[in-house]
């Protein structure tokens, strides 16, 4: 379709010199438009090219053929070397989708010896594989170490995993820190939303000498939410932006229970 497209584009440009001018290929308007073509050439033997390279890929992925999918990135990304941000970025993903945690763990040690940057790029992946694999320490250890090193829009999902990952390591005061300044100061709803109801719902009563303070973060961090999303057909337009985010597959159940504290409870 694409390249119907473009094709379209590339015979309409060319044809205007003649159904203008009758003038081809010469002719005043020819000069204009011939950069135009030369740009749609370039762009077609550049996607075909493209699509030509990783047509591979393409097919499994469209297949989701996922085994097969993992033993071709593994060869592209361990046999070859091509430590690129989007294959690494795939194969992490693939192995989450096969619930294979402990891959996504050996991919992280080999990606940082070969390129270091590439594991902060992807610390939100890395580091839910440690959740997802019940090495809750670890991945407290992991987000903590990149709390100031991921400068991207990831920033606040990473301090977010961090209070997550002390919450489920039972270091709820450690928890309730991170999710008390995330509920007043962070600019993501969802995020705002998950550490005020956390701080409600788990924080207050498992740190009962912070229970009020807990609880007063958590009513503020509400209120301030629902000035942006203020009913729930919002939140859940907001929620859908993230879904397809692997990397949210621990988090479907408490974003559907926030909901409902967010929107159909009183207190």
């Amino acid at each position: 379709m694409f390249n119907i497209i473009i094709l379209f584009f590339l015979l309409l440009v060319c044809a205007m010199p003649v159904i203008l001018f009758k003038s081809w290929p010469f002719g005043e308007l020819w000069n204009i438009t011939w950069p135009a073509v030369v740009f749609l050439v370039v762009i077609l033997i550049g996607s075909d090219g493209f699509y030509f390279i990783n047509r591979r890929l393409f097919q499994l992925l469209e297949k989701e053929d996922w085994p097969a999918l993992v033993r071709y990135l593994e060869e592209r990304i361990f046999k070859e070397g091509h430590y690129t941000h989007r294959l690494v970025r795939l194969l992490a993903n693939t192995y989450l989708i096969l619930s294979d945690s402990a891959s996504v763990t050996s991919l992280e040690n080999k990606t940082a010896i070969a390129r270091p940057a590439l594991v902060d790029a992807n610390a939100l992946i890395f580091g839910t594989a440690r959740i997802l694999g019940k090495d809750t320490g670890g991945a407290a250890t992991f987000f903590f170490k990149r709390l100031n090193s991921v400068k991207t829009e990831s920033a606040d999902w990473v301090h977010w995993y961090y209070g997550f990952s002390l919450l489920l390591d039972r270091q709820f005061s450690a928890a309730g820190d991170q999710f008390k300044t995330l509920a007043a100061e962070s600019k993501n709803g969802i995020i705002t939303g998950l550490s005020a109801f956390f701080l409600a719902e788990n924080l207050n009563k498992a740190v009962p000498r912070r229970s009020l303070e807990f609880t007063t973060a958590a009513m503020e961090g509400r209120n301030r939410l629902k000035k942006t999303f203020p009913t729930a057909a919002s939140w859940n337009r907001e929620v859908k932006k993230i879904l397809n985010e692997v990397y949210t597959v621990v988090l479907s159940k408490y974003i559907h229970e926030a909901a409902i504290w967010l929107y159909e409870r009183l207190v």
